[in-house]
C-alpha cells in the first residue's frame, strides 16, 4: 500500500522559504517560523523574532525595500537532519534607504553581488534558529561606503 504520507523535506521547505522572500510575502514569511523561533543577522549580530516592527520579516522588508530587484543565487545546499545549511548570494540594486544598525544608508545606485552563509535549523515543519552571514565588508565595499571609510576614522 502507498504511503500517503508525505515526509518533510528539509531543503524544500527551505527553498520554499527563499522563493517566499524572493516574493516579498512578508506574511507568509513570518508564517514559516515556530513560536520563539529566531531569526539572527550574523554580520551585525541583530536577532530578530515575532511579528512587530522589527520581526523575523524585517530583514526581508528592509533589503526589498533598498534593493527592489533583491535577489537570492542559491548556489548549494547541504541537509543534515533537520538543520539546513546554504550558500548563496545576495543580489541587487540600492536603490531605496537601507537601515543599519548605524543609521539609514540613502540609495547608491550601485549593484551589490555579495557572498552568504545561511544555516537554517528546523523544528515540527517550522523555523526554530536561522542564522545569516551575508558579508558585511562585501557588500559595504560593493556600495562605496569603504572607499568613503577615511572619512569616519581618525588620523
Amino acid at each position: 500500500m502507498p504511503d500517503n504520507h508525505q515526509r518533510f523535506d528539509p531543503e524544500t521547505f527551505v527553498r520554499n522559504a527563499y522563493a517566499i522572500a524572493e516574493r516579498k510575502d512578508l506574511e507568509g514569511f513570518r508564517s514559516l517560523f515556530a513560536a520563539g523561533g529566531v531569526f539572527i543577522d550574523e554580520s551585525v549580530k541583530i536577532t530578530y523574532n515575532g511579528t512587530g516592527p522589527k520581526g523575523w520579516d524585517y530583514p526581508v522588508r528592509n533589503y526589498g525595500t533598498a534593493f527592489a530587484d533583491m535577489h537570492r543565487e542559491l548556489y548549494d545546499f547541504w541537509t543534515v537532519g533537520n538543520t539546513v545549511f546554504v550558500r548563496l548570494a545576495l543580489q541587487g540594486t540600492h536603490t531605496g534607504p537601507l537601515e543599519t544598525p548605524f543609521g539609514i544608508m540613502p540609495p547608491t545606485g550601485k549593484r551589490m553581488d555579495a557572498p552568504c552563509a545561511d544555516i537554517w535549523e528546523l523544528e515540527n515543519g517550522k523555523i526554530k534558529k536561522f542564522d545569516c552571514y551575508p558579508s558585511g565588508s562585501v557588500i559595504l565595499t560593493q556600495l562605496g561606503v569603504i572607499e568613503n571609510l577615511e572619512a569616519a576614522v581618525s588620523h
